[in-house]
């Protein structure tokens, strides 16, 4: 089990009781926490790689829904991997054309995390909020300005950035303390680059990781209207 022992105890009961929180700096990753738009891109990685079967491409979405919050282009590789086939720069690069194609609306037509947008607004006036995604950033950047949320976000952070250095670089740019800067995910990506800056973690479930919720010892929340800070 990993876990952040007493700051994760101390954090989830003041979720539970609604107690005032330090925190200054809030990063959210997208994917999952903003939009529930994992399903939708398991849906674009399966309908790229049906060419080399559908076992391949069912392993695929698989492999993509059980690694949320993981680059693209990291994962290409993998899956030309599970199909037999040599990966090239020009063909990950041709690959994630497709992707990108296939997922923008299907993204930005997903449906909203309960509560996200509520959340935001209402506590944009005194905390800064941080969006750190594995999407490419020209991506990430379109589609937060097309669902109307990008004013909320001191900065948006995507691809190539890891997201471990994305909150380390922040935490330094902006003087926060480690201690007074929390990240919201859903995957063991963004639970890394929590832990890797020693700020706390929260997870929000889905039923893409179950697993996690049983493996993490962290405070975790259905939807933004459990979380209140």
């Amino acid at each position: 089990m990993l876990a952040f022992g007493f700051l994760a105890n101390l954090m989830e009961a003041m979720i539970s009781i609604g107690a005032s929180c330090p925190w200054e700096i809030i990063f959210l990753d997208f994917d999952g926490v903003v939009k529930d738009s994992l399903a939708a891109k398991g849906e674009a990685f399966e309908q790229i790689f049906l060419p080399f079967g559908a076992d391949i491409a069912k392993e695929v979405r698989r492999h993509h829904e059980a690694n949320g919050g993981v680059s693209r282009f990291d994962k290409l590789p993998l899956y030309f991997a599970m199909a037999g086939t040599q990966s090239s720069e020009e063909l990950i690069a041709e690959y994630a054309r497709k992707f990108s194609n296939l997922v923008m609306q299907k993204v930005v037509d997903s449906q909203w995390v309960p509560g996200v947008r509520q959340f935001l607004a209402k506590h944009s006036a005194d905390k800064q909020f941080f969006l750190i995604t594995a999407t490419p950033q020209e991506e990430i950047q379109e589609i937060v300005e097309i669902i109307g949320i990008n004013h909320f976000f001191i900065k948006i952070v995507g691809a190539p950035v890891k997201k471990a250095d994305a909150i380390h670089e922040i935490l330094e740019a902006t003087s926060v303390s480690a201690d007074r800067a929390m990240m919201i995910g859903d995957s063991i990506s963004d639970y890394q680059g929590a832990v890797s800056n020693n700020i706390m973690f929260i997870l929000r479930k889905t039923s893409l990781n179950r697993g996690l919720q049983q493996e993490l010892i962290c405070p975790m929340i259905d939807d933004f209207c459990d979380l209140t800070i």
